[in-house]
């Protein structure tokens, strides 16, 4: 499993897709499997999901999973890659859409089937704490929720990798 973090438009997605293109052009795997986060609330946010459409390879076989990405992911066979994208997205929907409770059993599934898949996954998640603390609970919540979870992954992960200005930096091999 591996982490690829960084800020907004950093190159953590390209960098993403082009590492699991590259496992299938290797035969380390059959079949790519994009785990789509992102939901069309607005005009701004149909736009970006509309530009990453038609910009994605054909290699990859979608699926929109706003919140219920541990079920694609605990059906990962050997020859399977996901690539969610990203968990920001997923976070936002948890301290958002559901109970807290709902958020804090998912997250926790969402860990245990990482560590138990057969499948390779990349995840991508933005780094939010390099800024200011923001004003307001539910933003101070949202950076505090996406350090801890990015924490928890890293921990599980093979591999980490930090983007900035579309260069990766190995944090863990």
């Amino acid at each position: 499993m591996n982490l690829i973090i960084g800020g907004a438009r950093s190159g953590k997605s390209a960098l993403a897709e082009s590492r699991a293109e590259q496992w299938l052009s290797e035969g380390r795997v059959n079949e790519l499997i994009y785990i789509a986060t992102a939901q069309s609330k607005d005009d701004e946010m149909a736009a970006r999901i509309a530009h990453h459409k038609a910009t994605r390879s054909p290699l990859w076989q979608v699926r929109e999973a706003p919140w219920e990405i541990a079920d694609i992911i605990a059906q990962l066979t050997s020859q399977q890659c996901a690539l969610i994208d990203c968990l920001t997205l997923w976070l936002t929907f948890g301290l958002c859409e559901v109970t807290e409770r709902e958020f804090f059993s998912n997250k926790q599934r969402l860990l245990d089937v990482l560590k138990a898949t057969k499948g390779s996954v990349i995840l991508v998640s933005n780094e939010v704490g390099h800024g200011i603390v923001p004003m307001g609970a539910l933003s101070r919540r949202f950076v505090d929720e996406s350090g801890w979870l990015n924490q928890d992954i890293a921990a599980i992960a093979n591999s980490v990798d930090f983007v900035m200005a579309g260069l990766p930096l190995n944090l863990k091999k």
